[in-house]
């Protein structure tokens, strides 16, 4: 649940990018203190314009009214500590868990997150 609302379908994408990467971030931090050495860590986003603003700080017009913690994503992307990549829409495993979908594709986001269906529930 985001705290505050958004104005755009690209604001809350970025919204939800930065509040990742925020958990992604710590998560590193964890490992890294445990003694594994970490890569950037990497973000599937299916909005190209949050990805865009979550790699450039830029400010525009129908962008500037964003709050500032949002932009953490961007300090984050430029430390190397995450990498935001683009994943369409239709190929987004996240969606299983957002949206009512057919029974194959239901299927195919399940196995790719490696989720099965337990014996006993069969």
């Amino acid at each position: 649940m985001q705290k505050t609302i958004a104005l755009s379908s690209t604001e809350a994408e970025y919204m939800a990018l930065s509040d990742c990467s925020r958990q992604m971030v710590w998560y590193k931090s964890l490992l890294t203190e445990i003694g594994f050495e970490m890569e950037p860590l990497p973000i599937a986003g299916d909005n190209q314009g949050a990805i865009f603003l979550s790699q450039n700080a830029v400010v525009e017009k129908r962008s500037k009214h964003i709050d500032i913690r949002y932009h953490f994503i961007r300090q984050c992307v430029r430390e190397k500590k995450v990498e935001i990549f683009f994943i369409e829409g239709s190929r987004n495993p996240a969606d299983l868990f957002t949206k009512n979908l057919p029974a194959e594709k239901f299927c195919t986001f399940k196995a790719f997150l490696g989720l099965f269906e337990s014996a006993l529930l069969r």
